[in-house]
């Protein structure tokens, strides 16, 4: 196996292997956590990669770190711990300062970083209906189920940061009421 590069056939059959070195179904909650979360980081790179503002760039780059540790952590690989909720609330409360707490509905769209943001948004709340399933059933432990839970409110809070830099730049209010 030690040829193995990306192809290892060994989920030809439906299984996989957890960092723990369980074989478990492809579609297990616990796969399609992690998987999930997969899918949000890459979007979430996909608006860091258009990003053009540097502080919240540094916030994305964060993020996708602490996902990588977080997908780790409930895939079970030994040795690690799941990242702490309070940095997602430290970010969340850093972009309520700058934008304004006055809740409102927005229409992704203001910019494609903002719009990509919003499509990791969707998906950590789609990761949040899957992990539920494993906290519900003991299988994931609390601190991890509450960083899944507050994923979605920082990714939401960051496009609203990048939309309002982006409507101050042009000068508008907002380009879909």
């Amino acid at each position: 196996m030690s040829d193995v590069w990306i192809t290892t056939k060994g989920g030809d059959k439906g299984e996989t292997s957890i960092g723990n070195g369980e074989r478990v179904p492809k579609d297990h909650p616990r796969v399609e956590t992690y998987g999930t979360l997969d899918e949000c980081q890459a979007h979430i790179g996909m608006a860091r990669s258009l990003c053009e503002y540097p502080d919240i760039l540094e916030y994305l780059c964060l993020l996708e770190k602490e996902m990588s540790l977080l997908m780790g952590y409930i895939a079970l690989y030994p040795g690690l711990s799941c990242p702490d909720v309070a940095k997602l609330e430290e970010i969340t409360g850093v972009v309520g300062k700058v934008t304004g707490k006055t809740f409102r509905f927005v229409r992704p769209g203001d910019s494609t970083p903002g719009a990509a943001l919003h499509v990791a948004r969707t998906v950590a709340r789609r990761a949040e209906r899957i992990a539920v399933k494993l906290f519900r059933s003991g299988e994931l432990a609390e601190d991890a189920y509450q960083y899944v839970n507050r994923l979605s409110d920082v990714i939401y809070a960051l496009s609203l940061w990048y939309d309002h830099l982006e409507r101050q730049r042009r000068g508008e209010k907002s380009t879909c009421v």
